[in-house]
C-alpha cells in the first residue's frame, strides 16, 4: 500500500493518469491512494454510486459518516439511470469545489458518475480505479482479482 505518498501527490498522480488516459474528469485513483486520501484530508468525500441494494447485500466500505455519501447512478431492480443523480448529488455534497472520490462495484458506474459531476460543474472529481470488488476472475467471482476488498481495505459486509 502506498502510505508514503502525501494527498497532494496523491490527486497529482491522478491527475497525471487523467493526462494520460484523456479523462474527462480531474484523475483517476487506486483504492489504496483514495483511502489514504482518505484518511490524510478530512474534507475529502468518497461518494458510492451503487445501488442501495449491492450497499446492503454486499458491503460498503468503512470510513467517517461525514466522508461518505451515497447517490445511486442506476436504480434497482431494473439497473435503470437514476434521474435524479446529479440533484441527490448537490444535495449531498453542495460544494462544487469539494474533492469527491466516485466507487462503484468495478470501476464503470462511477467513470460515469465522475464525468457527469464534472459536467455539471464539479471541479475534483476522480474516479476509485477497480471499484469495491474488483474484476471477475476465470471463475466468475469478484473480490479475488482487485477492487476496494481485495486490496483489504477498511469495509463492513453484508
Amino acid at each position: 500500500m502506498e502510505t508514503n505518498m502525501s494527498a497532494q501527490e496523491i490527486l497529482s498522480h491522478a491527475s497525471a493518469r487523467a493526462t494520460e488516459q484523456q479523462l474527462p474528469y480531474a484523475g483517476a485513483v487506486t483504492p489504496e491512494e483514495a483511502w489514504n486520501l482518505l484518511q490524510q484530508d478530512p474534507s475529502v468525500i468518497l461518494i458510492d454510486v451503487r445501488t442501495q441494494a449491492e450497499r446492503d447485500w454486499i458491503g460498503k466500505v468503512s470510513v467517517p459518516e461525514q466522508q461518505h455519501g451515497a447517490v445511486q447512478w442506476s436504480l434497482y431492480p431494473g439497473g435503470t439511470p437514476n434521474p435524479a443523480f446529479l440533484s441527490q448529488l448537490k444535495e449531498t455534497v453542495p460544494d462544487k469545489q469539494r474533492c469527491i472520490v466516485f466507487l462503484c462495484r468495478s470501476g464503470v458506474r462511477s467513470r460515469h458518475a465522475a464525468k457527469a459531476a464534472t459536467e455539471a460543474g464539479y471541479t475534483q472529481c476522480f474516479d476509485i480505479l477497480e471499484g469495491f470488488e474488483g474484476d471477475k476472475d476465470t471463475a466468475g467471482h469478484r473480490k479475488t482479482v482487485g477492487g476496494w476488498c481485495f486490496r483489504q481495505l477498511p469495509w463492513t459486509g453484508a
